[in-house]
């Protein structure tokens, strides 16, 4: 039967075919403009890291003077040197890393090559590890080489691409300025989306070229990038030293199971108690411990304007639907001879209420058609701005699936008041009018 209801389906659309094309570019557009902007929300709200989401913590420490201070206010977005290696050497999570941006020229390393500037991370040993970020070749550091402030790199896919052609690298020498570095490891392409582990670089920015020991890059006075702030006066050349009175530098924890993360909740808690008790601290304990997706929805990650236009595009459908009834309705009523021959042949409710569905769900199924071209043409337009986040949005299998499924759904919803309507008419009266 179903075969027999898309047959006369298609009956329907060509025997009103202005009728049809326009129902069509209704569902297409309310379709196309509700995906695109839910396309863009997929891809800016997702979760980067979604089997240990809850298991990382972005911490914060409230290092500020009371000089300004409000009751409940956001602790210091970043810890102070001291303070991050002081947890750091502490070690009471599974794994701690403390890291921060920096950008390093690289020099060529073949005939033909140019200098390269690089946007390089610098980070405690457990950096890979906590990320997870995928070894096409190598390994990261160890603790010994962040305490031994090692000369040692990691390289990201695309940067041994342009450097080694893709060829295994391990071993090469590098040319950062005048110092050498050995590297140690190239990582598999990889691209946290948003960049959760250091939002003060940019939300959704690449992940890094380089990485290398924090330690080694502060020992050798490389230069960093990112927030830095300072609440004292002091020479601007001490501000990453020991003890300065600047936040600067980024700080996650793991913890693998509840128990640990509110023990170490506890332990941050003890150890700003303390820090208090020795002058350091002059505010009230203040501590932050945010799981990625808190940290994520706590730094407003998604535009603050996007939520208002998804419910707009999605406005914009539901206004779609109702057309697509009202011009469904009239093309019922239009065809109410039609009808009452077909019941008075023995036709059932159930039949003529099914026939029009199947009618509604083939209409939608090419008006999704018709949306996945209008969606992948707003996504191809958002790609061509400015916004930082324009190249990562697209249309994965999930979206395009759900493109289709809501095209389906639109038009059987639109389609139920009518195919109502049609069950409901009276054969013997149309039969007598015709």
């Amino acid at each position: 039967m179903l075969s027999y209801y898309f047959e006369l389906a298609l009956r329907s659309f060509k025997a009103a075919k202005g009728l049809t094309v326009l129902m069509l570019l209704t569902i297409g557009l309310g379709v196309g403009a509700s995906m695109t902007t839910l396309a863009i929300f997929h891809v800016l709200s997702g979760d980067p890291i979604p089997h240990k989401s809850d298991q990382l913590f972005n911490i914060q420490l409230d290092a500020w003077p009371m000089r300004g201070y409000e009751a409940g206010q956001e602790p210091t977005l970043q810890l102070t040197r001291l303070d991050a290696q002081n947890l750091l050497r502490e070690a009471k999570a599974d794994r701690q890393v403390m890291m921060v941006g920096g950008g390093l020229i690289v020099e060529p390393v073949a005939p033909g090559q140019s200098a390269m500037q690089a946007r390089t991370r610098y980070a405690s040993a457990d950096f890979f590890a906590m990320f997870e970020a995928p070894f096409a070749l190598g390994s990261g550091w160890t603790a010994a080489d962040d305490a031994a402030e090692a000369r040692v790199v990691v390289l990201s896919h695309s940067t041994n691409e342009r450097l080694f052609g893709g060829a295994d690298s391990r071993g090469k020498i590098l040319q950062l300025g005048d110092k050498a570095f050995r590297v140690i490891g190239v990582l598999a392409p990889w691209r946290p989306v948003p960049h959760y582990y250091d939002l003060t670089t940019g939300k959704f920015n690449p992940a890094e070229d380089l990485y290398m020991p924090f330690s080694t890059a502060i020992g050798l006075k490389f230069g960093s990038s990112g927030n830095f702030n300072c609440w004292a006066d002091h020479p601007p050349e001490t501000s990453r030293d020991v003890g300065a009175p600047c936040a600067w530098i980024q700080y996650w924890a793991e913890a693998s199971t509840p128990a640990k993360a509110q023990a170490y909740l506890q332990y941050l808690k003890n150890y700003s108690d303390l820090q208090r008790q020795a002058g350091r601290f002059e505010r009230p304990t203040n501590v932050r411990m945010r799981a990625v997706m808190d940290w994520l929805a706590t730094s407003k990650v998604v535009p603050a304007d996007l939520g208002l236009q998804l419910w707009l595009a999605f406005g914009f459908l539901a206004v779609c639907l109702v057309n697509t009834v009202s011009l469904l309705l009239a093309k019922c009523l239009r065809r109410s001879g039609e009808i009452g021959v077909r019941r008075a042949l023995g036709a059932s409710r159930r039949a003529i209420f099914a026939q029009f569905l199947v009618e509604a769900g083939t209409l939608g199924l090419a008006g999704g058609l018709l949306g996945l071209l209008l969606t992948w043409l707003g996504l191809w337009a958002v790609r061509q701005g400015s916004n930082p986040y324009a190249a990562l949005v697209g249309l994965d299998g999930t979206m395009l699936l759900t493109t289709l499924g809501l095209a389906l759904l639109a038009s059987l919803l639109a389609g139920l008041l009518p195919a109502w309507r049609a069950c409901q008419v009276t054969p013997a009266l149309q039969l007598k009018t015709q």
